[in-house]
């Protein structure tokens, strides 16, 4: 199946990028390594605010080769899982399926999903997708009207400052080279600002911001209250 991606919120230079790769995404010591690093990082916050997520109906935006969306289809949410990366989506499905996981995944956008389905969702998800995408605000505003009221979503990108360039380029793409160059682009990351204004703009009220830091010396990451670098935002709707 082959998408038109004009006029979509699609960066093809992004997805190109990440097909090339794709075949890696269930190395962990490949060039996803950091992805299953912070995966259990991503997933124990997301279970501390949500509880359980026995017969919850979840969506996965932007779920590259399924990392989270497994884990969370693990922990018993109904998963649906979108991308526009059709190799990535690929080995997802392959995954899913040699780990008995029964994940809707889909090769469509958010934008698409809102116009071609009546399903509403308990949570959703965005993870390091938001800084990939020519219009973060456009994938917000799509998942407001996604979620169900009392709903909740959660964002991850990175914050536009000295550090993330020093940290996440300089450090992880050409230093310790745990990150593929060219991996990230510094004009597209997001300050706090910027995404709590798309967030109440969309109806939508933040919770919380935390910080997920990555150190350089010891190569893992954390979760604590420095926002610096990257962080995750918890969002929930009226």
């Amino acid at each position: 199946m082959s998408i038109n991606h004009h006029n979509l919120n699609v960066d093809q230079q992004e997805i190109d990028k990440f097909s090339a790769i794709a075949s890696e995404w269930w190395d962990p010591d490949g060039k996803f390594k950091p992805l299953h690093t912070i995966n259990p990082l991503r997933l124990d916050y997301i279970l501390n605010k949500t509880g359980n997520l026995q017969g919850k109906h979840l969506l996965d935006v932007g779920c590259g080769g399924g990392i989270l969306s497994e884990s969370l289809a693990k922990a018993g949410a109904n998963v649906t899982a979108i991308d526009m990366a059709e190799q990535s989506l690929s080995i997802a499905k392959i995954h899913a399926q040699q780990n008995q996981l029964n994940i809707d995944y889909r090769l469509e956008s958010v934008e698409h999903h809102l116009q071609h389905t009546t399903q509403r969702y308990d949570i959703i998800t965005c993870m390091e997708m938001l800084e990939h995408v020519p219009e973060p605000s456009s994938i917000i505003r799509c998942c407001a009207a996604l979620l169900k009221p009392q709903g909740q979503l959660f964002l991850s990108t990175i914050n536009r400052t000295h550090k993330s360039r020093l940290l996440l380029i300089i450090g992880a793409e050409y230093v310790a080279r745990i990150i593929p160059k060219g991996t990230h682009d510094f004009n597209k990351f997001i300050r706090p600002s910027e995404l709590i204004d798309w967030v109440e703009k969309s109806g939508l009220k933040p919770i919380e911001l935390v910080g997920m830091e990555y150190r350089l010396l010891s190569n893992h990451f954390e979760l604590g209250p420095n926002i610096d670098t990257n962080y995750i935002a918890y969002i929930t709707k009226p």
